[in-house]
């Protein structure tokens, strides 16, 4: 059995903060643009984000979008 669609988004982007591609403060892309990317519906997107959010390693900001936090301020 394959990994649920979400684990699989949440880790791509989680790779993409730990190897510096996605830094500290860079704003992720939309949501239907990381639809179109993965291929996947709006609720897997919003699954991840709630995972990545949960890890401290994103940040949704009201009306300004998700951000990669900068944890070296921790």
């Amino acid at each position: 059995m394959s990994e649920a669609a979400y684990l699989q988004v949440a880790r791509d982007i989680r790779d993409q903060i730990g190897s510096g591609r996605l830094k500290p403060g860079d704003k992720l892309p939309s949501f239907s643009a990381l639809c179109e990317h993965y291929e996947v519906s709006n609720t897997v997107i919003r699954a991840a984000m709630l995972l990545l959010k949960a890890e401290k390693l994103i940040d949704g900001r009201q009306g300004k979008g998700v951000y990669v936090v900068d944890r070296s301020s921790e």
